[in-house]
């Protein structure tokens, strides 16, 4: 039998009584393969019972998955102490029933650890951080600084000590200055929204009860699908103070597969190039994922704002021009591309150059979609695309109905 105990609080939730035991104490809330091959050896040679002695609570970010996988959950006495998150909101005197955890010491590729972190911590008004290599309060106030502008940090240093125990409350800007050492957590708000109302189901992010928005919520009227052509707008001329007349929003039809393509998700970041009303961004965020709307307008800028508003979305809006304006960028998961123009070719070549997933673009002609093929196939995405038109239901007086044609819409994406 293992007994796996979490302490914290200043207090053990458990002890080793009941005879000799070897004790393994964790660092780090992690279990090496050393560490998993010693227990094992000592447990086959028929040794003294086994004490692992963790944080807070072993099995939430612990090492109960680790030992549960090695040696079967039935070999497995666990007594678990005050976790980590739930004691830090304790310390706010706030609910943390509806707060974001992430971990910033899961496996993955060089830098993903620290760009899920901003990436929820630019998404979520509520976020709770678990430090690991590369992800700390300097890495996440500098990532932070110029991408939100409403953040504090709070960094909880010894946490459960009763003697060492400390908590700062910083800006991302103040954070990134400093070296911090024997940091436990940190808690990433926005102070300025209201506390929501408790969530009825907790734990794995839950989506929005729909998606794919009508038209409508984005300033479209009732003919706005039937006239709009597939890219209403450029994205790639120069930035233009003037306020533009409305870009009506890709058709909620066409937005569906755009999303299905696009695949936004908790810890993503998707930039919607040529946004125009901020259709796509909005959605992204609602679905979980960080969003940057790029818009060339001082027009389209403030109503893809108002948009965002009026859904609850917190997006970050560039006012420019792509390519140019892109290089300023965080690498995205997923990008959109809406509109066409003389250097569409350059902007899919730009955003494909860093796109970790996925890039789904909306030509405005035929004659784009050639070029825009080849761009992401030179990527080494693998590309597809459809024309897509649909007719939507047109009631008449007498109660029947007939159908209306919307305009087609052509989408290519590159999956990889």
């Amino acid at each position: 039998m293992i007994t796996v105990i979490g302490s914290g609080a200043g207090a053990d939730a458990g002890s080793p009584a009941g005879g000799t035991a070897w004790v393994v104490d964790v660092r780090g809330d992690v279990l090496t393969q050393g560490d998993l091959d010693l227990i094992g050896k000592h447990m086959s040679e028929g040794g003294t019972r086994v004490v692992v002695r963790a944080l807070g609570d072993p099995g939430f970010f612990g090492v109960v998955r680790a030992l549960a996988a090695r040696f079967g959950a039935e070999a497995l006495d666990v007594r678990p102490g005050p976790g980590a998150v739930g004691l830090a909101f304790a310390r706010l005197r706030r609910s943390w029933d509806d707060a974001v955890v992430v971990d910033g010491a899961a496996a993955g590729v060089a830098g993903a650890a620290l760009d899920r972190a901003v990436n929820v911590c630019r998404a979520h008004p509520k976020v709770a951080v678990l430090p690991g290599p590369g992800v700390g309060p300097a890495e996440l106030g500098a990532e932070l600084v110029h991408r939100v502008e409403s953040r504090t940090l709070v960094v909880f240093s010894a946490l459960g000590d009763p003697f060492r125990e400390r908590v700062e409350r910083v800006a991302p800007h103040e954070a990134m200055c400093r070296v911090w050492e024997g940091v436990n957590l940190v808690l990433c708000l926005d102070e300025t929204r209201a506390e929501r109302p408790a969530p009825a189901v907790t734990g794995p992010l839950t989506g929005p009860g729909g998606w794919a928005l009508p038209d409508a919520e984005f300033g479209a009227g009732a003919g706005a699908a039937l006239a709009r052509s597939s890219g209403a707008a450029s994205v790639a001329e120069g930035p233009d103070a003037t306020v533009a007349a409305p870009v009506p929003p890709l058709p909620y039809e066409a937005r569906a597969l755009v999303l299905a393509r696009l695949g936004p998700r908790a810890g993503d970041l998707v930039w919607d190039i040529g946004s125009g009303c901020g259709s796509v961004a909005v959605e992204c965020v609602r679905l979980g994922a960080a969003a940057v709307a790029v818009e060339r307008t001082a027009g389209g800028v403030e109503r893809i704002r108002g948009h965002a508003a009026a859904q609850g979305a917190e997006l970050r809006v560039v006012h420019g021009a792509a390519p140019t304006v892109l290089s300023h960028l965080s690498d995205p998961d997923g990008v959109f591309v809406g509109g066409g123009g003389r250097d569409l070719r350059a902007v899919v070549l730009a955003a494909a150059r860093r796109a970790r997933r996925a890039v789904v673009v909306a030509p405005s002609a035929l004659e784009e979609v050639a070029p825009v093929r080849a761009a992401l196939a030179a990527c080494g995405f693998a590309v597809d695309g459809v024309l897509l038109q649909s007719q939507r239901l047109l009631p008449l007086p007498d109660g029947s109905s007939s159908l209306a044609p919307s305009a087609p819409v052509f989408l290519v994406w590159g999956t990889r």
